[in-house]
C-alpha cells in the first residue's frame, strides 16, 4: 500500500508570495514600474512574517524582477511580462530544487568564498569570523542543533571574500539549506567536535592568508554533507 502513496509536500509561504506576484503581473494588475506596498503592510495583509515577505522580495529582486530604489521603495521591473513570467518560473523552480542541487551549489560557492576570504580578509573580518565561530561553539555546547549559527559562520566567510555577488547567492540558498538540514536531520550530534575542529582550521587558514589551504579545508568540511547526500539519494 505504501508504494502507492505519495509524500505530502506543504507549500512554502515564500513560494506562495512569489506565485501571487506572478499572477498579478500576468493579469496586468501590477504593471511594470508599479510600486509595491511596504514589507510591513504586505506581511499584515498576507498573514505571514516580514521575514518571509523579505525573503520572497529579495529573491525576486536578485533576479531583476523587482528593483529597490533608495528612499523610494520597491518597484516591478520595466522588462516585458513574458520575460518576467519566465524569470519568476525560474525562481520557483529554485525553491523546488532537490537537496543535491543545494549541496553542489554550496560546495562551488563556499570553496571559492574561503579562497577569496583568505586573500582579502581584513582585521575586522577576523574579529567577526571569530565571534561567529564562538557563537556556534557556544550553541553546540548548550545542547542546541545550531544550524543557523553554523551557516552564519559560513555567510561571514562569504562577506570576508568581498564578492557581493557570491554573498548574494549564499543568502538566496541559505534559507533552503536551513530548511533541508532540519527536515533531513543532516546535523549529527556525534560530529559536533569534528565540525568545530574543521571550522577552526578554515578560520586559521583565512587568518594566515593561505587561499588554497582555506579552499581545501572548506572542501574537506563539506565532504560529510556530500556523503550524507549520496546516502540519502540511495535511500530514496
Amino acid at each position: 500500500m505504501l508504494d502507492h502513496l505519495r509524500k505530502i509536500s506543504l507549500e512554502n509561504p515564500v513560494d506562495i508570495i512569489i506565485k501571487q506576484i506572478r499572477t498579478l503581473i500576468s493579469s496586468g494588475q501590477i504593471p511594470p514600474g508599479e510600486k509595491l506596498p511596504p514589507e510591513r503592510k504586505l506581511a499584515e495583509h498576507l498573514g505571514v512574517s516580514r521575514g518571509q515577505v523579505r525573503d520572497a522580495l529579495s529573491k525576486l529582486e536578485f533576479y531583476g524582477i523587482l528593483k529597490t530604489v533608495p528612499q523610494s521603495g520597491t518597484f516591478v521591473s520595466g522588462i516585458g511580462i513574458v520575460a518576467l513570467e519566465g524569470l519568476i518560473t525560474d525562481v520557483l523552480q529554485i525553491d523546488a530544487h532537490d537537496f543535491t542541487s543545494l549541496v553542489e551549489t554550496r560546495v562551488i560557492l563556499e570553496t571559492n568564498a574561503a579562497r577569496l576570504a583568505a586573500e582579502k580578509r581584513t582585521p575586522d573580518d577576523i574579529i567577526i569570523l571569530t565571534n561567529a565561530l564562538n557563537a556556534y561553539e557556544k550553541a553546540l555546547k548548550g545542547g542546541n542543533v545550531a544550524v543557523e549559527e553554523d551557516l552564519l559562520f559560513h555567510i561571514k566567510i562569504a562577506e570576508a571574500s568581498k564578492n557581493k555577488v557570491l554573498k548574494s547567492l549564499m543568502m538566496i540558498i541559505t534559507p533552503d539549506i536551513i530548511k533541508n538540514f532540519i527536515s533531513l536531520k543532516v546535523c549529527d550530534e556525534n560530529n559536533n567536535m569534528k565540525t568545530i575542529q574543521e571550522h577552526r582550521l578554515i578560520l586559521d587558514c583565512i587568518i594566515k592568508q593561505k587561499p588554497e589551504e582555506a579552499s581545501l579545508a572548506m572542501a574537506v568540511h563539506l565532504a560529510d554533507v556530500l556523503d550524507f547526500n549520496k546516502k540519502n539519494e540511495k535511500l530514496n
